[in-house]
């Protein structure tokens, strides 16, 4: 498992080291043009939205690590094919082999921690991990950041390289891993049913129920961060740029000081009302949003309250972090985690290239309607969430009932001495 959180932090910290530079290098540095530049950015959800169907498939019939292996080396070749690259179509199809190797990770090392954890333990395990997703996020975007020069194309070639770098060392980090056969609860749908296809998850109500849920999430929350939200931040609150950043910075310290101290609180609640609770939260934070940028105060006072509404965008995160997640791996079938996870992967691409799409322009231009309408996704949250847990059983809803219900699948020792060779 130590392994296992080493490469989510190094696969973020590679994600964060380029991509908020990948603007600035394909239109200015490389003087490629805006217009590359957008559909650089767009590569990247379309090539998670052409390769998260596939390796939900992969997962379950070759097991994660070899496919998380093969979509680190893809990530490390388009990386460093993108610092090189000197073309529209060269910067294009590295973006894509960047776009799918990175997008197939999460699924793969989300199954991996499903593997190596129990129903008691695994709500903290995927807290560790969003955490330290955040934290490689936000140190690779503070030391990129200080070793990029717009005016050297160079200094961007040895960014795109140290990448590559990364995820070359992620490989060999990985290959020293021996996932143990994951302990199975009782309740889970389809339990021993081992083959499962697309059809199968789709029969899986409650499954569907949370990937609608998931959407809503996505949408409503992280698919306005860098684009409606930040507009209206501009256009409507009259945030500097300075004071975006330090909204970001909120929403990112709120999730690293908080993630543990909410973990405590979410443990021993019910799944479906910590994410009810979580739609209520993020509806305050639109309507701090909407005093930011409708209200009348003053402008230090709409910075603040433009702050606050990331702030809260934040503890709403990491509240989440501990409960979708593992309640994913808790619906899946055995041997079915992969695919359920890779769906969920999906219906979040699909949300983060809807999201900015719908919300960019609303954002700018309608202020008014932009905050309503997103505060109505936010109790939307709340009410998804009330009928999801009405399909759950008692210990998919409440995980530590199962405590004494834990049947081991192969040997519960040999997790014990996998842990131990960690």
């Amino acid at each position: 498992m130590r392994r296992i959180h080493v490469g989510n932090a190094l696969s973020a910290f590679g994600l964060g080291f380029t991509v908020p530079y990948l603007y600035v290098y394909v239109a200015q540095v490389r003087g490629l043009g805006a217009m590359t530049a957008g559909l650089v950015l767009a590569v990247f959800a379309v090539a998670a939205l052409v390769v998260l169907p596939f390796a939900g498939r992969a997962i379950v019939r070759r097991g994660p690590l070899p496919v998380l292996i093969a979509a680190l080396v893809t990530a490390a070749l388009g990386a460093l094919s993108l610092g090189l690259a000197g073309s529209a179509v060269s910067v294009l199809l590295s973006a894509a082999a960047l776009g799918a190797g990175q997008a197939v990770m999460q699924p793969a090392l989300a199954t991996m921690i499903v593997d190596c954890s129990t129903a008691e333990t695994r709500s903290r395990a995927f807290a560790m991990q969003f955490f330290l997703q955040n934290l490689g996020l936000g140190v690779g975007g503070l030391i990129g950041g200080h070793l990029v020069d717009a005016s050297s194309v160079s200094s961007f070639t040895v960014l795109f390289s140290i990448e590559a770098a990364m995820f070359l060392l992620l490989v060999v980090v990985m290959a020293t891993v021996r996932v143990p056969r994951a302990p199975r609860i009782e309740g889970a749908p389809g339990a021993g049913t081992g083959k499962g296809s697309w059809k199968q998850l789709l029969q899986n109500r409650a499954m569907v129920q949370l990937s609608v849920l998931g959407f809503v999430l996505f949408f409503a929350c992280y698919g306005q961060f860098e684009s409606g939200l930040s507009a209206y931040g501009v256009e409507a609150a009259g945030v500097s740029t300075s004071a975006l950043g330090t909204a970001l910075a909120a929403n990112t310290a709120m999730i690293v000081v908080a993630q543990f101290a909410v973990l405590k609180f979410v443990e021993r609640r019910r799944r479906s009302r910590v994410i009810a609770a979580v739609g209520l939260i993020w509806a305050v934070a639109w309507v701090a949003a909407g005093y930011a940028g409708l209200g009348h105060g003053s402008q230090e006072m709409a910075t603040a309250a433009f702050i606050s509404t990331y702030a809260l965008f934040g503890l709403g995160e990491a509240m989440l972090s501990p409960t979708v997640a593992p309640l994913v791996a808790d619906l899946a079938p055995e041997g079915m985690a992969g695919q359920y996870n890779s769906a969920f992967a999906l219906v979040k691409q699909l949300a983060l290239a809807v999201g900015p799409a719908v919300g960019g322009p609303m954002g700018a231009s309608l202020h008014g309607p932009y905050v309503v309408t997103f505060l109505l996704f936010s109790l939307g949250i709340t009410y998804l969430a009330v009928r999801l847990g009405r399909e759950l059983s008692a210990v998919q809803d409440r995980p530590w009932v199962g405590k004494s219900r834990v049947v081991a699948q192969g040997s519960a020792s040999a997790a014990g001495q996998a842990r131990a060779r960690a």
